[in-house]
């Protein structure tokens, strides 16, 4: 670096110099002279040149014209002041265009420009980051800009780049997701090429999947299709009805809200299934069993089943079940307004409510709706979830052990078959039922599979008996946490009914987001909500539907039975809730409206619906009345039933308390003893 050209450091010497070892003091008065003198004779050159420059470069950028603008304004008055010989540069003095280093005065002042500039942005930027994060904004989008011609010259020039951003609440990011859960997928679907078709039977084409399976021991009358009894692994399928006829509205009746709460899509099976443990089983002893007859297949069957995602016949559910909704309540929609709805962060559930929207708006559905995502995580409050800050529901496994009493009854006789066609493995009978789960899973991801067709007809209805007993026992009356898991979104609905935030409910609801008509609006005449199979059973029972309270036995079936998974909650499934405003009171008997004078006057009932079939609220709550061909109930006295449900639930004690195992069958109303 040449002399003169450099910062002076702490001890007057230039940042850019390094002195000759052993160099006398003389020798360093020359040296600063010689700067003082170079420096004036540089910058009389250099002003001259600089005019020259200057003139000829149309695209000077903006801090040498500021600079330039400053130098004409004070050149002259620091000049005078200094004298010639001065060793202070005037702030309006260049560096030579051709020199490599800067004078004195650009290196001070321009890094303390710099140094300025920095610290600001970086202090809009730390002021920035605090609001975000007390607010909620983390996604920032670039967006270009239109006039980036001279903006971007500017901004590159000025060290500080802005940018036009969009913030988006983490509760609304549905991309990048978080906490989204295990996302594995699983081997695509081949069906045109594994199709079975028998050449003897009436051919019944796919709807995609192949569920005109052949099994054995079909009743005479036809019987249901196996996949009618295969519980919350069941396709969706509308429910056969909950004791009362559908009735079409009075006229003057109009529905005026509907809130919905529907059940994922189809899916792979989740972390830890017994399908997985079976396929790593049969993959750790490869090569050395044997199989024959019908089992003959394992001999080269690879587990290939993803985790937890939906499959595409899952995404199809949701959106035939937006489509629907459309035909059914489209008209409760106000054009002029974007509604909330609500999901969770899991990977299925999040996509379950976009193929929901996409089929009730269409492709462009985001013109219409915003997806509200609430935290599935163990310890986060989240009413679509309950039993995720319910630890004691997972402590709770009376329904499994009155499962296992059931698998050990009506697969004893599949599990001989199957042993006497295996050997080198010691295949159980919890294999069995593993292979009887793996049908609807394999069924749903590729279209077809060859374990259905292992079991008789009723092995399948004992298949479809084991999930009522483990989700009764598990989330509905005869477990202790039940109605404490599914409290939380029964506030919820009675909230949106009384047209009031939750601040506080003593439930796992997220108080944040329920106190909030942002995140959780009151004006809407459509509320979409999705949630899980286990959840929708505990709302049914924090609600108090006491006609799925029956015991179920776990050492025989009792026949047809109210609560059936099946019908419940399959894959798909919705319950919805409608909000009627008729003109007068409706007769109990439909036979039309109540004509007398003094109670003749305007009603709001409150219907339910759950897989398209009315639950009939009087078989539940007698205040409703039970002679109520509709299963309707009047909304006022509906309210005052469920102002009571809250302390049933028992939610602290339920949830938090001491819990005690108590056997399958001790609890009956779904809260502790």
């Amino acid at each position: 670096m040449a002399p003169g050209r450099g910062r002076k450091d702490s001890r007057g010497k230039d940042a850019g110099y390094q002195p000759v070892a052993g160099a006398d003091v003389a020798e360093d008065v020359e040296l600063e002279r010689r700067d003082v003198s170079n420096d004036a004779k540089d910058r009389k050159d250099y002003r001259n040149d600089s005019k020259d420059d200057l003139a000829g470069d149309d695209d000077a950028d903006e801090t040498r014209g500021f600079l330039a603008a400053a130098g004409s304004s004070s050149a002259a008055a620091t000049a005078h002041a200094a004298g010639a010989s001065s060793p202070f540069v005037p702030i309006g003095s260049y560096h030579h265009p051709g020199d490599d280093t800067p004078p004195r005065w650009l290196s001070r002042k321009t890094i303390r420009v710099i140094a300025i500039s920095f610290v600001t942005c970086l202090a809009v930027c730390v002021v920035f980051k605090f609001v975000a994060d007390n607010t909620g904004l983390v996604l920032s989008l670039a967006h270009s800009d239109k006039n980036s011609g001279n903006n971007a010259e500017k901004n590159k020039d000025s060290g500080c780049n802005p940018i036009a951003t969009v913030t988006v609440p983490q509760h609304f990011q549905t991309t990048p997701q978080v906490f989204a859960g295990p996302t594995a997928t699983g081997r695509p679907a081949f069906l045109a090429q594994t199709v079975t078709i028998d050449p003897s039977a009436t051919y019944v084409a796919n709807q995609p999947l192949q569920t005109n399976i052949l099994v054995d021991g079909v009743p005479a009358d036809g019987g249901h299709s196996i996949f009618h009894h295969m519980g919350h692994l069941s396709p969706y399928q509308p429910a056969p009805g909950f004791g009362v006829q559908e009735y079409a509205l009075p006229p003057g009746a109009e529905i005026v809200q509907l809130q919905m709460l529907s059940r994922h899509g189809s899916r792979y099976p989740t972390s830890g299934a017994n399908v997985k443990a079976l396929g790593d089983k049969l993959a750790k002893a490869k090569g050395k069993f044997k199989v024959t007859d019908s089992l003959a297949f394992l001999q080269d069957w690879e587990f290939k089943l993803g985790h937890e995602i939906l499959v595409p016949k899952g995404r199809q559910e949701l959106f035939d079940s937006g489509v629907l909704h459309s035909y059914m309540y489209g008209n409760l929609y106000n054009p002029n307004s974007k509604i909330i709805v609500r999901t969770t962060t899991q990977d299925r559930m999040l996509k379950s409510a976009e193929n929901f929207m996409a089929g009730f708006f269409g492709l462009e559905w985001t013109n219409n709706a915003t997806i509200e995502l609430i935290i599935e995580q163990n310890g986060f409050n989240n009413s679509l979830a309950g039993y995720l800050n319910c630890p004691n529901s997972q402590q709770d496994t009376a329904g499994r052990d009155a499962t296992n009493i059931w698998v050990e009854n009506y697969l004893r006789n599949a599990t001989a078959r199957f042993q006497s066609m295996i050997s080198g493995i010691d295949w159980t009978i919890q294999d069995t039922y593993a292979a009887q789960t793996m049908c609807p899973y394999e069924t749903a991801a590729y279209g077809f599979s060859r374990f259905c067709d292992l079991f008789t007809y009723n092995e399948w209805v004992g298949f479809g008996y084991s999930t009522d007993l483990t989700f009764g026992g598990e989330s509905g009356f005869q477990s202790s946490t039940g109605r404490a898991v599914g409290i939380g979104y029964q506030q919820e609905v009675l909230a949106r009914l009384r047209n009031h935030t939750l601040g506080y409910s003593g439930s796992q609801i997220n108080t944040t987001l329920d106190n909030n008509t942002d995140t959780f609006p009151l004006n809407q005449s459509l509320y979409f909500d999705f949630s899980h199979d286990s959840n929708i059973v505990s709302v049914l029972t924090a609600f108090g539907f006491t006609q799925f309270a029956q015991f179920l036995p776990p050492s025989s079936y009792p026949g047809p039975h109210n609560f059936t998974v099946t019908h419940v909650v399959p894959f798909g499934a919705r319950l919805d809730i409608e909000i009627i405003r008729a003109p007068k009171p409706v007769q109990a008997d439909r036979s039309g409206y109540v004509e007398d004078g003094a109670n003749a006057k305007e009603t709001k009932y409150i219907h339910f619906i759950l897989n398209q079939r009315t639950i009939p609220l009087g078989l539940s709550f007698a205040e409703c009345d039970a002679s109520r061909v509709d299963g309707w109930c009047e909304l006022d006295t509906f309210l005052r039933v469920q102002d009571t449900m809250a302390g049933r639930a028992k939610y602290e004690a339920a949830c938090f308390g001491p819990f005690t195992p108590r056997p399958y069958g001790t609890i009956m109303d779904g809260a502790p003893m």
